[in-house]
Protein backbone atom coordinates (compact mmCIF):
# COMPACT_ATOMS: atom_id res chain seq x y z
CA UNK A 1 0.00 0.00 0.00
CA UNK A 2 1.35 3.42 -0.93
CA UNK A 3 1.73 6.36 1.43
CA UNK A 4 -1.31 8.30 0.10
CA UNK A 5 -3.46 5.14 0.13
CA UNK A 6 -2.46 4.37 3.73
CA UNK A 7 -3.23 7.91 4.90
CA UNK A 8 -6.56 7.90 3.08
CA UNK A 9 -7.49 4.50 4.50
CA UNK A 10 -6.47 5.48 8.03
CA UNK A 11 -8.45 8.72 7.97
CA UNK A 12 -11.52 7.25 6.25
CA UNK A 13 -11.67 4.31 8.68
CA UNK A 14 -10.98 6.46 11.75
CA UNK A 15 -13.64 4.74 13.87
CA UNK A 16 -13.39 1.29 12.30
CA UNK A 17 -11.98 -1.16 14.82
CA UNK A 18 -12.91 -4.29 12.87
CA UNK A 19 -11.17 -5.95 9.97
CA UNK A 20 -7.49 -6.10 9.18
CA UNK A 21 -4.72 -3.71 8.11
CA UNK A 22 -1.47 -4.55 6.36
CA UNK A 23 1.91 -3.62 7.82
CA UNK A 24 2.42 -1.02 5.11
CA UNK A 25 -0.90 0.63 5.94
CA UNK A 26 0.00 0.88 9.62
CA UNK A 27 3.59 2.06 9.25
CA UNK A 28 2.83 4.60 6.50
CA UNK A 29 0.09 6.00 8.74
CA UNK A 30 2.59 6.23 11.62
CA UNK A 31 4.96 8.20 9.34
CA UNK A 32 2.08 10.51 8.36
CA UNK A 33 1.15 11.16 11.99
CA UNK A 34 4.77 11.88 12.94
CA UNK A 35 5.20 14.30 10.03
CA UNK A 36 1.88 16.00 10.74
CA UNK A 37 2.72 16.47 14.42
CA UNK A 38 6.16 17.93 13.64
CA UNK A 39 4.85 20.30 10.94
CA UNK A 40 1.97 21.50 13.10
CA UNK A 41 4.26 21.96 16.11
CA UNK A 42 6.65 24.10 14.05
CA UNK A 43 3.80 26.18 12.64
CA UNK A 44 2.31 26.48 16.11
CA UNK A 45 5.62 27.75 17.52
CA UNK A 46 6.16 30.18 14.63
CA UNK A 47 2.72 31.78 14.98
CA UNK A 48 3.05 31.84 18.77
CA UNK A 49 0.12 29.65 19.74
CA UNK A 50 2.04 26.58 20.92
CA UNK A 51 0.65 24.12 22.12
CA UNK A 52 -2.91 24.83 20.94
CA UNK A 53 -2.72 23.60 17.30
CA UNK A 54 -0.32 20.85 18.31
CA UNK A 55 -2.76 19.45 20.88
CA UNK A 56 -5.74 19.76 18.53
CA UNK A 57 -3.86 17.84 15.85
CA UNK A 58 -2.75 15.16 18.30
CA UNK A 59 -6.31 14.76 19.59
CA UNK A 60 -7.69 14.58 16.05
CA UNK A 61 -5.27 11.79 15.13
CA UNK A 62 -5.83 9.58 18.20
CA UNK A 63 -8.93 7.77 16.91
CA UNK A 64 -7.54 7.05 13.42
CA UNK A 65 -4.25 5.90 14.96
CA UNK A 66 -5.99 3.55 17.37
CA UNK A 67 -8.23 2.25 14.60
CA UNK A 68 -5.36 1.34 12.29
CA UNK A 69 -3.38 -0.15 15.22
CA UNK A 70 -6.30 -2.37 16.24
CA UNK A 71 -6.84 -3.49 12.63
CA UNK A 72 -3.09 -4.23 12.42
CA UNK A 73 -3.34 -6.40 15.55
CA UNK A 74 -6.25 -8.22 13.96
CA UNK A 75 -4.10 -8.92 10.90
CA UNK A 76 -1.62 -10.75 13.12
CA UNK A 77 -4.46 -12.77 14.68
CA UNK A 78 -4.44 -10.93 18.02
CA UNK A 79 -7.02 -8.92 19.90
CA UNK A 80 -6.87 -5.14 19.61
CA UNK A 81 -6.43 -4.98 23.37
CA UNK A 82 -2.78 -5.94 22.83
CA UNK A 83 -2.16 -2.32 21.76
CA UNK A 84 -2.19 -1.51 25.50
CA UNK A 85 0.96 -3.60 26.11
CA UNK A 86 3.80 -1.47 24.68
CA UNK A 87 6.67 -3.88 23.93
CA UNK A 88 4.48 -6.82 22.95
CA UNK A 89 2.30 -4.67 20.70
CA UNK A 90 5.37 -3.30 18.90
CA UNK A 91 6.46 -6.86 18.15
CA UNK A 92 2.98 -7.75 16.86
CA UNK A 93 2.79 -4.55 14.79
CA UNK A 94 6.04 -5.46 13.04
CA UNK A 95 5.12 -9.12 12.49
CA UNK A 96 3.77 -10.35 9.19
CA UNK A 97 0.01 -10.87 9.17
CA UNK A 98 -1.75 -14.19 9.27
CA UNK A 99 -1.88 -15.63 5.74
CA UNK A 100 -5.40 -16.19 4.50
CA UNK A 101 -8.53 -15.56 6.49
CA UNK A 102 -8.61 -15.40 10.28
CA UNK A 103 -11.34 -14.69 12.84
CA UNK A 104 -11.09 -10.95 12.06
CA UNK A 105 -11.74 -11.24 8.34
CA UNK A 106 -10.09 -11.92 5.00
CA UNK A 107 -6.43 -11.16 4.40
CA UNK A 108 -5.86 -7.60 3.18
CA UNK A 109 -3.13 -9.01 0.92
CA UNK A 110 -5.59 -11.26 -0.91
CA UNK A 111 -6.24 -10.24 -4.48
CA UNK A 112 -9.81 -9.06 -5.03
CA UNK A 113 -12.00 -11.61 -6.76
CA UNK A 114 -12.42 -11.09 -10.48
CA UNK A 115 -15.69 -9.52 -11.48
CA UNK A 116 -17.76 -12.07 -13.34
CA UNK A 117 -20.59 -9.71 -14.23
Amino acid sequence: MSFPDAVRSGLQNYANFSGRARRSEYWWFVVFVALAIVVVAVVDIVIGTFPILYLLTALALIAPGLGVAVRRMHDTGHSGWWTLVPVVSLIFLATEGTPGDNQYGPSPKAAPAAYAG
